[in-house]
């Protein structure tokens, strides 16, 4: 129907200030109809369509769904519209998407400006083994002088790095290839137990799913849901796979006898302790609070896990790469003055 064009910092910025509103005594119609105010022609005109489908009675997440919003933001308005706290919610889930934006865009500057000074210094090292490094060998032979330790270094990296290309576009495409025939066709919750394997992003997949569906459970845990109720709400996300095959091996199951507590012990990608929370919370009749201020817990460690990520990334890359001019510089200069001592 309408195809959207929004950069998804943009989508979370619309709904948080829609969020606001709605917490000042907005109704729904009058708070994205004031945020029309703040936005383009062609964002207007999307939104005014959305208008007409909500006033006749279209769920704001199907109207996001078709305006081709974020995923994650369609969810959230999802299970707020189940419980009734839209508001907080909304505002709540894109600060979330908001970070992690800003986190995904540090990531890329940070990367950017180290990558184009490695593609300069391949340059480099193509132009000092290809032209310079050949002047020298004639000359060192000619006067009969032993190459240095830095001329051996870059003819032996000048024979490897062949291979540890080929090998490395080998690797890529055998990923790309496993990803397309093997694992996108696995079932979500396949997917979601082999991504917490990986190193290093596993701990930071297993946070993001411990932190999305302890707050969503603490929202629908305070609007009165049951947990049978609250998982039959997971599993009726039809724009989420994830959610629906969550909730649907739940309820299984619970069916088949098993406490909720040892059910959500059995999804490696959880952390492990949201099942002594939910335990916890079962036992002092607090479980919605208990998994709230879960939730935050796990958006903090998220955040800080993603800033010491990012703080130690630009170091490596940069080490690297002054490594490697170095090893130019001393390749150059080291047969010159020893060709200077054979004069």
């Amino acid at each position: 129907m309408m195809e959207s064009r929004w950069p998804v910092a943009e989508q979370a910025r619309f709904l948080k200030r829609t969020g606001e509103l709605l917490t000042r005594g907005y109704s729904l119609a009058e708070a994205i109809e004031s945020m029309t105010f703040y936005l383009d022609k062609k964002r207007k005109q999307d939104i005014r369509r959305s208008l007409e489908s909500l006033r006749e009675g279209f769920p704001l997440y199907k109207i996001l769904a078709e305006l081709r919003f974020n995923k994650d933001l369609v969810s959230y308005v999802y299970f707020a519209e189940q419980h009734g706290g839209l508001a907080h919610a909304v505002s709540e889930g894109s600060e979330m998407v908001l970070k992690r934006e800003a986190d995904y865009q540090r990531l890329r500057k940070i990367a950017s400006y180290p990558i184009f000074l490695m593609l300069l210094t391949f340059i480099l090292f193509f132009f000092v083994n290809k032209i310079l490094l050949p002047k020298f060998t004639s000359l060192f032979t000619d006067m009969n002088l032993a190459p240095t330790f830095f001329m051996q270094t870059i003819h032996a990296a000048s024979l490897i790095f062949p291979f540890l290309l080929y090998f490395l576009l080998g690797l890529v495409s055998l990923l790309f290839l496993d990803y397309m025939f093997r694992f996108r066709n696995l079932p979500q919750l396949e997917q979601k137990k082999k991504l917490v394997k990986l190193p290093f992003a596993g701990k930071l997949f297993k946070l993001l799913h411990s932190h999305y569906f302890s707050i969503q459970l603490s929202y629908l845990f305070s609007g009165g849901l049951s947990v049978l109720d609250a998982l039959k709400v997971f599993e009726h996300n039809r724009h989420d796979p994830f959610s629906r095959e969550l909730g649907s091996d739940m309820i299984f199951k619970l069916a088949a006898g098993m406490d909720f507590d040892r059910v959500v012990e059995g999804y490696p990608f959880f952390e492990e302790e949201l099942t002594r929370i939910i335990s916890h919370g079962q036992k002092n009749g607090k479980l919605d609070q208990e998994l709230y201020f879960y939730s935050r817990y796990c958006l903090k460690e998220l955040e800080e896990k993603t800033e010491k990520l990012l703080k130690t990334v630009q170091p490596v890359l940069y080490s690297f790469i002054g490594l490697l001019v170095v090893s130019l510089y001393l390749a150059i200069l080291l047969p010159m003055f020893q060709m200077m001592k054979g004069i």
